[in-house]
């Protein structure tokens, strides 16, 4: 099973200064596994990566608000999302895992304690995806709950799966640029289908997870890393800038390399090299995602 590299703890104080009541719309909490297990069939194991971690990041980048994003190892139990949302003072929504079998009431618990969103993985991977049957009895039972949809989606499967987020009752969130290839250039079929999928007043898209859809090592531009994700950001905020999200992906799981893992102030210069223009930024880091999480 493989071990992923930790978040980088030297976090640089970034050049652009976000806006008050800036959020990071996706990040993970990993334990601490003593407290809170990873699930026996968790196909890599991440170092320990607590609330209180994150909290120093957030505090020198600039961060107020967040999204924690339940990750998989912790399967659906979903108590240490739930801990990070509780002690946030309010700061915190999330976003959680469930299946077709999650009682009523404990969508209510779980509504209650600040979830917001569900996360389904859709992926060209033998393990970890959601079938689609049990995805969509899930997307049935949190309509009423006014849930998003988060789908971990890649090009391959974005396609196969449009007219399934088109008919989509509930907000649907495209993580990660839904995993864009920058080699195969911006007229991909993929990526062209996510630009028309973007008319839909539902759909959403967070860009994030730069290092995971770069192919190459970080390396530097202005200072900065993974900068072939740029002209896909920038994309991505022209075609629907009401309905772009971002988030750091903080601890940077599925890191197995050494190379691949991005410092936070880094990631959040490069947004400022997606979005120039203030008053975008503040739709992408203030507005946009108090609308779709019902910040206070």
């Amino acid at each position: 099973m493989p071990y992923c590299y930790p978040p980088d703890p030297n976090t640089r104080k970034p050049k652009f200064t976000p806006p008050i009541k800036a959020c990071d719309t996706h990040f993970h909490v990993f334990g601490p596994p003593e407290q809170f297990p990873y699930v026996s069939t968790h196909e890599y194991t991440p170092p320990a990566a607590p609330l209180e971690h994150y909290l120093k990041m957030a505090e020198v980048v600039g961060i107020e608000r967040a999204v924690v994003v339940q990750p998989s190892v912790h399967g659906l139990d979903n108590s240490a999302t739930l801990d990070a949302i509780e002690k946030s003072q309010g700061n915190f929504r999330g976003v959680c895992r469930i299946d077709d079998k999650t009682p009523k009431g404990e969508l209510e618990r779980l509504q209650k304690g600040g979830i917001r969103g569900v996360r389904f993985n859709l992926l060209d991977r033998p393990r970890g995806n959601v079938k689609l049957d049990v995805l969509d009895r899930c997307v049935e039972n949190i309509v009423e709950l006014g849930w998003s949809v988060d789908l971990h989606i890649d090009m391959k499967n974005l396609i196969a799966q449009e007219k399934r987020i088109r008919g989509m009752p509930v907000p649907v969130v495209i993580d990660h640029i839904a995993r864009v290839k920058p080699t195969d250039g911006i007229s991909q079929a993929g990526f062209q289908l996510l630009l028309d999928l973007m008319k839909l007043k539902h759909v959403w898209v967070k860009i994030s997870g730069a290092d995971k859809i770069c192919n190459t090592p970080v390396h530097n531009y202005f200072g900065l890393p993974f900068v072939e994700v740029i002209p896909y950001a920038q994309t991505v905020i022209a075609a629907a800038p009401d309905r772009v999200i971002w988030g750091t992906d903080w601890p940077h799981s599925n890191n197995f390399a050494p190379g691949y893992t991005p410092n936070d102030g880094d990631l959040v210069d490069l947004l400022a090299l997606f979005a120039p223009d203030e008053a975008t930024r503040k739709n992408i880091l203030v507005d946009n995602p108090a609308a779709l999480y019902r910040f206070e």
